[in-house]
């Protein structure tokens, strides 16, 4: 059963998370750590296969749970976000703040990395002042000895009142010592005296103001000298969280009312107004940090980041940066589009060998052939279609693209594209799951986590749509190979395709900042957010955990939300192109009503039809236009580009057509899978309604101007 505060004491977050006991003396561990210091690799290490994710109570935050036995103990880690502090200023922060101070874990294990030791410190003392029950697991020890940092680790431990284990999570070295360690502070084993930060005499005087009156009131339930601190400072959030955890509040009593109005107008009698009051406090823990960092860091080779800054001096630079970037994602795209090919090629003709033997099947039993229709051409063909063409793309490119992410590139990108959405209004993180989109588009509305204002989350899940994702890129080839390349011809054919494809992208970059800039002046007003973007040391990335993290957390969860969308699907496009009224199919008439509106937009009916069949996956659009075309009663596919080409021409295509449905296949609604996503992490029908209208409106007013335009200027 979920564990519960009334059964166990445990906090109340821990039961929210219907965290699983198998044994009543189990223990519950908090992973904490700043972003980027490997926090995810010593739990990943630790639990391997035996964890889970989920969201927190609430939020669209993940959390991750796993399991690991140590001698005669089962410990259930829990990897918090990450953050730089516990003075939260984002949902993710608050999240951690929470979790640490009100979950009540029996050990939180605070992850640093050993090459900035210094800036880690400080979320490590935010978290001494709460609880004692702390472990510091420094890790990264092998990029320290690379750049020549040594670091004092028994001093470190003496000085901090705690243990203090070095790590490798990467090559599970030390992880036995620091869950040694874990093991008995966990069961009070070691007696920990964690060190105490001591303030400005005045602070301090109005703490031992405080601390009896919180004292009697908590009755030990927290940490009544870091309470005091937080009275003080008037934190809102954490205040409801405190009366949450407690049962009561604090602010009620009338005698702590006094109190804190004494200790407030004693600081602000010697100069230390509510808005200096935390300053000063941060500014103590900082210089505490410094003072045992000085300490127990020694740096051998003063130049250690010297290689780091160099590389950045190319990569981030105002020259070389972006055309650099946008080498990179050709070249990942070059290699996903043709090493997909085979995979793609190879699972279609697996999956048709299967429909084969299944109408094989349906004939033997012989069963009518409208079942055979819908079970077999329609849901099978649909679902066959979607996996073979959707799968090996996501394969290829979410492992490369987490491999940029662990070799440390990512965060580049985003601080080359920072100025771009900052001019747009957006947030910088949103660079990052424009990239993840790329591979799709439902895998970078779940990217958009990362951002914590609500308001530039909404405006990054909402333009997520516009850069194209692998699903569309197929669409995209083809015709622009066709009537782009193809009125080249000769040796400069495939040069001009790639150009066209090139200038697609480029432009749905464009609308990306263009709709972002919109948005923010209009229906999502309100002033950018800051955030803190660290650029870490480039590191050797693992293949291994790349491959793992890419194919279970990305690729397999959204093809799992695809499937399920495009069985349904499947059933009906058999059945519009299949149930006739009259002497023509309920496809036919669709696409005869939309044609006039179609025509505006450089398009024909059949073609917004392929669009709206296509919502469950953008990979199916071209096989049901085929299938359309030559009036089948199924998806079909045509082996050559040039049988391709003559199918076109002669329903009328030219240039023109080609360019508007491109244009379109650019900008129109997302498929199902992502606006099925956009609604869990939105929670929202109203933001996912307008997630698909607000990029079809774009799509249909540049088809309309574009189609319009060249038929103005007789170009058509």
């Amino acid at each position: 059963m979920g564990l519960t505060s009334q059964s166990t004491g445990t906090g109340v977050l821990v039961s929210e998370l219907n965290i699983q006991r198998v044994y009543p003396d189990d223990r519950v561990i908090a992973l904490a750590g700043n972003p980027n210091v490997g926090k995810s690799t010593v739990f990943n290490s630790l639990t391997g296969l035996n964890q889970h994710t989920g969201n927190w109570p609430g939020k669209t935050v993940t959390n991750a749970q796993g399991k690991y036995k140590h001698k005669d103990k089962n410990f259930i880690m829990v990897d918090i976000p990450g953050t730089y502090s516990l003075m939260a200023s984002s949902s993710e922060e608050e999240i951690a703040r929470d979790f640490v101070c009100f979950g009540l874990p029996d050990a939180t294990v605070v992850v640093a990395d050993a090459t900035c030791l210094e800036r880690n410190l400080n979320l490590v003392l935010q978290t001494l002042e709460i609880t004692n029950k702390v472990v510091v697991c420094v890790n990264l020890i092998d990029e320290a000895e690379r750049k020549k940092i040594s670091i004092d680790f028994d001093k470190l431990s003496n000085l901090l009142g705690v243990p203090v284990i070095p790590t490798n999570a990467r090559s599970n070295k030390g992880l036995e010592k620091l869950m040694d360690a874990v093991y008995d502070v966990a069961d009070k084993r070691t007696a920990t005296t964690p060190v105490q930060i001591t303030y400005d005499a005045v602070i301090e005087e109005v703490i031992d103001m405080l601390q009896p009156k919180i004292w009697e009131l908590v009755d030990g339930k927290i940490n009544n000298r870091w309470v005091a601190l937080k009275l003080l400072d008037g934190d809102a959030t954490l205040l409801r969280a405190l009366d949450k955890y407690l049962g009561f509040s604090l602010l009620e009593n009338i005698e702590l009312q006094e109190l804190l109005l004494k200790a407030k107008g004693y600081l602000a009698e010697n100069g230390i107004k509510p808005e200096q009051l935390r300053d000063k406090i941060v500014s103590r823990i900082v210089t505490t940090a410094e003072e045992i960092s000085r300490k127990t860091v020694t740096y051998k080779n003063v130049q250690y980041n010297s290689t780091d800054r160099k590389i950045d001096s190319i990569l981030t630079s105002r020259i070389f940066g972006i055309p650099i970037m946008l080498g990179m994602l050709a070249v990942i795209f070059w290699i996903t589009i043709a090493g997909a090919n085979v995979p793609s090629g190879l699972l279609s003709d697996f999956f048709f060998m299967i429909e084969a033997k299944l109408t094989g099947f349906f004939m033997w039993a012989g069963s009518p052939d409208w079942l055979h229709g819908i079970l077999v051409l329609g849901v099978y063909r649909t679902l066959a279609w979607v996996i073979s063409v959707m799968l090996p793309p996501m394969a290829i490119f979410f492992p490369l693209f987490t491999l940029l992410e662990d070799l440390g590139y990512l965060p580049r990108v985003a601080f080359n594209m920072d100025n771009f959405f900052k001019k747009a209004c957006a947030h910088g993180k949103q660079a990052l799951t424009m990239c993840m989109g790329f591979g799709c588009n439902a895998a970078g509305v779940i990217g958009c986590r990362i951002i914590d204002s609500p308001r530039e989350r909404l405006i990054a899940i909402i333009t997520n749509v516009f850069v194209p994702c692998n699903g569309r890129f197929p669409t995209l080839i083809a015709i622009g190979t066709i009537f782009i390349g193809g009125t080249v011809g000769g040796a400069f054919e495939s040069v001009v395709s790639t150009l066209a494809l090139t200038g697609i992208v480029l432009i749905g970059i464009f609308m990306t900042l263009l709709i972002s800039r919109i948005l923010s002046k209009t229906i999502l007003k309100g002033l950018p957010s800051s955030f803190t973007l660290e650029l870490p040391p480039y590191r050797k990335p693992q293949i291994g955990r790349i491959i793992v993290r890419s194919v279970l957390d990305r690729t397999l969860f959204v093809l799992g939300r695809a499937v399920v969308i495009a069985a349904p699907a499947g059933l009906v496009i058999w059945l519009m192109a299949n149930i006739t009224v009259g002497d023509m199919s309920l496809l036919t008439h669709a696409a005869n009503f939309l044609d006039p509106f179609a025509r505006l937009l450089g398009m024909d009916g059949y073609i917004l039809m392929a669009f709206v069949l296509g919502l469950p996956a953008n990979e199916i659009v071209i096989p049901i236009l085929i299938m359309s075309y030559m009036a089948s009663g199924s998806m079909l596919e045509l082996e050559q580009l040039s049988d391709l080409k003559q199918l076109f021409v002669s329903n009328g295509w030219t240039w023109l057509t080609g360019v508007c449905v491109m244009l379109f296949s650019l900008m129109h609604f997302p498929c199902g899978t992502t606006l099925w996503t956009i609604q869990k992490e939105s929670q929202s029908w109203k933001w996912t309604l307008a997630s698909f209208a607000i990029p079809t409106a774009a799509g249909i007013i540049v088809c309309f101007v574009v189609a319009n335009a060249a038929r103005l200027l007789g170009l058509i």
